[in-house]
Order: structure tokens, then sequence, then C-alpha cells
């Protein structure tokens, strides 16, 4: 029999009054125990370089660097906009709650079966996650833990609780900086320096389901793993049982030292089945020195829009491999056209490191400062040239470095779809494009694709994803059974589409 596998978010979410005094054994409301100042500590915490059988000694070493994060949610938490029928997934940025909607049915606080809990208005809480990287007391966890946060609190491994307040998060790569506002002397982690290979060791510790201090232990069973939850994925696949409540938590190797921060499970019942997904050390390190200094990140820009280079597409440009990043075009003013990049260049490498596909260069540059100058390698007409750019401040507007990267702006996940302006991807002056299709959705079953435009719902211009939502809604409190559209295919053909709308589940 197949097995649908849902995924899930780790962030474990209650009511307050449920986790007040509950099984998880601390509330919400619980006084901060003082900390007393001592000396900043000399040096992070370290293990053996080359300990025993056993992870004991390593975990005697860094637990006590790894905390609880509890939130109380400030009331727009439970608003539910995104069509999950009254599932928890508001402190899920809007990349990741797709993908959770898609596979879990449920994201966080979702139980066994796939279904969420009943949302409840007034104000709840989540559970989730952290680890503390600086003696003065600055904590890495992650965005959708705090996200919609009133109040954030963080227990130690001591049973202290103590308040914090939130730096800075970004929701792209779903990463979040606290600091504990007590003054004091705190253990705290240290990043690896290196990239863990598949098949080493890692030991995740974190809070699942309000069980502070748990210790697991697995391997690294893959890494670049895209999961459809954001334009710069590039996970680290573990084994090592992950539950909800262990979002933010972070993945030791056999040193001690952070090579990964605890995000998302794979699973058909919301418990751990041996997948689960870290956002690798060097990408949380990019991002928390940003939130640390300015509260927010700033990401290069490019200027062009691209797609990956398919074998039929290397064939056709007389490549030998299919590899690279195509430029659709590059929009006028942008960084990329100064430097006279042309729609049919192939980007091969970025400062000498080969470029595997788009979501690969909207990464590289995504992760480079504006301002910065950066050497691409293309070809052009099957002849090699080289272009020096200076990166631009990616728009806040969503036009992004990468088809099928940051350039999604929504989705319409009750007919499958994932949806952007057409004029912000490059596809027209009117409409919406369709940027990615559930192959089960209902959409796809009329034959919707990739590509498409849609110009119309229900005899109504649609020019954003929220158009397409408003008409959507206005269809069902009308009784409809399905929506019509208009549809233009990307070979400029018209058509008109009836799709059946799909019930909530509840």
């Amino acid at each position: 029999m197949t097995l649908t596998v849902r995924r899930r978010a780790l962030a474990s979410v209650t009511a307050a009054a449920l986790v007040a005094g509950g099984a998880a054994g601390f509330g919400l409301t619980q006084p901060a125990t003082p900390a007393y100042a001592q000396a900043l500590p000399k040096s992070p915490i370290t293990a053996p370089e080359h300990p025993p059988g056993s992870f004991a000694d390593v975990v005697d070493k860094v637990k006590p660097g790894v905390v609880a994060v509890k939130v109380k949610l400030d009331d727009s938490a439970d608003d539910d906009e995104d069509g999950s029928g009254g599932q928890n997934l508001q402190q899920v940025p809007p990349q990741l709650r797709e993908f959770f909607k898609r596979f879990g049915q449920g994201g966080p606080g979702g139980g066994s079966g796939g279904r969420g809990m009943p949302q409840q208005r007034g104000e709840r809480g989540a559970v989730g996650s952290g680890f503390i990287i600086s003696g003065d007391g600055y904590v890495v966890t992650n965005n959708h833990v705090v996200d919609h946060a009133k109040t954030v609190q963080v227990t130690l491994d001591d049973n202290r609780t103590l308040d914090a307040k939130v730096i800075g998060k970004d929701a792209k790569t779903d990463i979040a900086l606290l600091k504990i506002t007590e003054a004091g002397s705190y253990p705290y982690v240290q990043f690896g320096k290196g990239a863990p290979r598949v098949g080493d060791w890692v030991v995740a510790i974190g809070n699942p389901f309000g069980l502070g201090g748990t210790v697991t232990a697995g391997i690294v069973s893959a890494r670049g793993r895209d999961i459809g939850a954001g334009p710069y994925d590039d996970f680290l696949q573990i084994d090592a049982p992950i539950n909800k409540g262990n979002s933010g938590g972070p993945t030791f190797n056999v040193n001690g030292e952070v090579v990964g921060v605890n995000t998302a499970i794979a699973s058909p019942s919301g418990g751990s089945v041996g997948l689960a997904f870290a956002i690798p050390a060097e990408t949380v390190q990019a991002v928390v020195d940003q939130l640390r200094t300015d509260g927010k990140v700033v990401r290069g820009y490019l200027g062009v829009q691209v797609q990956p280079v398919t074998k039929d597409i290397a064939d056709g440009l007389g490549l030998d491999k299919a590899k690279g990043a195509l430029v659709d075009h590059a929009e006028s003013g942008t960084p990329a056209a100064k430097a006279g990049l042309k729609s049919g260049d192939v980007i091969e490498s970025v400062n000498g490191a080969p470029v595997n596909d788009a979501r690969d260069l909207s990464r590289r540059i995504a992760g480079l400062k504006p301002g910065t100058e950066v050497k691409l390698a293309y070809l052009r007409n099957g002849k090699s040239d080289t272009a020096t750019v200076e990166l631009g401040v990616l728009p806040s507007d969503g036009k992004m470095a990468s088809r099928g990267g940051d350039s999604f702006q929504g989705g319409q996940p009750r007919l499958g779809l994932s949806l952007a302006p057409a004029g912000d991807v490059g596809l027209g002056d009117e409409g919406v494009a369709v940027m990615d299709v559930d192959p089960d959705g209902p959409a796809a079953a009329k034959g919707i694709a990739q590509g498409d435009v849609i110009l119309d719902v229900a005899g109504t211009s649609v020019s954003k994803p929220s158009d397409v939502q408003t008409q959507i809604r206005a269809a069902e409190s009308n009784g409809r059974k399905a929506v019509l559209m208009r549809v233009k295919s990307a070979k400029g053909q018209t058509r008109f589409v009836a799709v059946a709308l799909t019930k909530k589940e509840g």
C-alpha cells in the first residue's frame, strides 16, 4: 500500500490554559528566576575531538547551551486566512504554509492523522527549542516558533525561566534571533567550521512535546534537500528522531558543534519516522550575523529571470551537461542588465563556483550582500564569456533573482496552485502566473500547467494572488461548487476552465 508522506512543523502549539500546569511541565505565566551575574565565559563549549562510542560526553558538554522556547501569541495568529480549516498555521512563514498544508494538513500543533488542533480565540502559546550562541544570551530559534509573539521566554537546562526579546526574524530562511533580557553569563555553543558529510553522526537536542532536554542521535542522510518550503531550500536531511517542539533546536556533530537547526519533518502520523530536515549552519550563521547587527536580512539582487537547464534545453544549446541557469530575460535597469546579460545566456558559475541550476543561483546571489562585486561566467551562442556585476538590493515587492525562487508571491492551495503576479515574473502585463501546480490538485486535473496565466476568475480580472483568493471566496459564498477561470497558456492560447472547489477540512 502506498503511504502518503505528510510533513508538519515542529513547533508544538497549545492553548495557554492547557500549557500552564499541563503535561508540558511549565506555564507561560511562570515568573522568571533571576540569573546571577558572572564573568562571561572565555571560550565556547567544546567536546572531545574523538569521543568514545557513547554520545554522553558530547551531550554533557553542549546540553547546557540548549533552551526551551515558550511563546504567547497575539490575537492575529488566530485568523484563519490560509484556508487551513482552522489549523494553526499562522505562525509558520508563508512559504512553509503550503508545504505543511499539502503534506501535513495540520502544521504546528497537528496531531496524529494529520488534523490540527481547533483554533481557539484568545491567548495561545507555542513551544519550541533554541540554543544560546554567546555568553551574553543571544539565542537562535525558528521564525515560525516566535512569529506573532506577544511575549517570549526561554527555559535553561538548569530550569531557570527567563524573559527574552526578539531581535530579528527572517521568514525566507525561517530563522529568528532572540536575546535573554536578564544580564548574566550563559553557557553557549558554537557553529561548526565545515559542512557535515552524508553518513556523519549527529545529535539533536530539544523540547519535543514540551519534554525539554531530550536527546536523539542519527546520521546525516542527505544534503541539499529542496522540500519546496522556500526560495532558498538547502536542507540537511537527518534520521535522528525529531518531533513537534524540536523546531529551532540544534543538531550537533560529534565534536559538539552546531551543524543545523531542526525545522521540519516528513511523517504520515505527526511523529518521527526518521525523515527530518535541518537548516545548514552556514546559512544560519549568515542570517544571524545580519539579524544581530541590523535586525533584518538584506540580500543581494542580480535582476534576472532564470530557469533550469533541462536535458532538452542542453541538447538544443549544444551543451554537454544539463547544468547552469538559463536567463529568460534581464530586468531593465537591474545589475544584470547593466552588466550586459541577455536572454538565452546560461550562467555557469559565480566567483568560480559552479552553478547547478536556477535555484542554486538564487541561493548564491541571495547569500551575498548588496554592493558585492561578483564574477559571472556564462555561455552565449556557444561561446564562453564573463561579466563583473555589482549586486543591488533585493526588492521588497517580491521581484527576485530566480523564477521558482523568491518570485512566488502567494498560493491557492484549495486549487493546488502557487501563484505570482505575471508582471513580476516576466509573463506579461496582466493576470496571475502559475508558478507551481500540485499534480494531485483540482487545477492539474483540468490541465492547468506551470507557466499558464490566469486572466480572470468568475468574470473578474485578477492581477495578484489575493485577487484569485477573493473571487474563490465569493464563489463559495454564492454556493458555487466550481469556479470559472480564463487561462492563457504558455503558447498564448486562451481558454475557459471550470475548476471544482474542494472543501475545507474542519
